[in-house]
């Protein structure tokens, strides 16, 4: 069995009821359960909620919520393979053989059902753990720098201050939409960040992490600016 997990816990600070809030017209979470519904992969599609509210949102977009997360892995502290790890003992504790399970965040509403299929297409070898979204540094990461104590630049690289651009290392960075993950390496907690997971690479233009009111303003713009389409709710329910 294969599984769509969208984690959205009820206690966002910095943007208040953030993975609810209206996104060009519908919940931002229903970007994310309509990707994963419509992208054809799944046997469920499910939000793992502590809050009744979010629950009720995500029903009505077409997700199922087979439990209620425990408040314990509902606070700042709890983390995504916490709320994975959850997930995959409650389906084994209920007879079913999972055997991958592909988490979106809730708040991705540049995620395309092309991309899952895309990403699954490479999750299909049997040496991962993990696939995941992932795109290139806008800027070349050797060049970067920091200010000292007394508000002086130093960079944290040197030796790359005079290297041309097109010499050095392409760097990549989560994009944060989703982590395609086999039901055994989550139950065993192995790191995402190993040998054994391969990046899905987005281009920059589709990804943006919303965690504060200026992210969500940028992202909002930024949706009006790509060809990005969502796909429509999904009525069959």
């Amino acid at each position: 069995m294969r599984i769509a997990l969208i984690p959205a816990r009820g206690g966002s600070k910095r943007i208040p009821r953030k993975n609810i809030k209206t996104f060009h017209g519908q919940p931002i979470i229903a970007y994310s359960i309509n990707a994963a519904k419509h992208s054809g992969l799944f046997d469920h599609v499910i939000v793992s909620t502590d809050d009744e509210e979010i629950a009720e949102v995500a029903k009505d977009a077409g997700a199922e919520i087979p439990f209620m997360r425990p408040a314990k892995l509902s606070d700042d502290y709890a983390t995504t393979m916490d709320v994975l790890a959850h997930a995959a003992e409650f389906y084994k504790n209920s007879g079913a053989a999972l055997t991958d399970l592909c988490c979106l965040y809730a708040t991705a509403p540049f995620v395309r059902p092309v991309d899952l299929i895309e990403s699954a297409r490479l999750f299909d070898d049997p040496a991962l753990d993990y696939v995941f979204s992932a795109t290139e540094f806008p800027f070349p990461i050797q060049r970067a720098f920091y200010r000292d104590k007394n508000g002086r630049t130093a960079m944290f690289q040197p030796e790359h201050v005079a290297t041309r651009s097109q010499d050095l290392t392409p760097a990549f960075h989560d994009a944060g939409q989703f982590y395609w993950c086999k039901a055994g390496a989550v139950t065993a907690r192995r790191p995402i960040f190993s040998d054994k997971s391969m990046p899905y690479i987005l281009p920059r233009k589709r990804v943006q992490d919303i965690d504060t009111p200026e992210d969500w303003d940028f992202a909002e713009a930024l949706y009006k600016l790509t060809d990005h389409k969502a796909p429509a709710p999904d009525t069959d329910k």
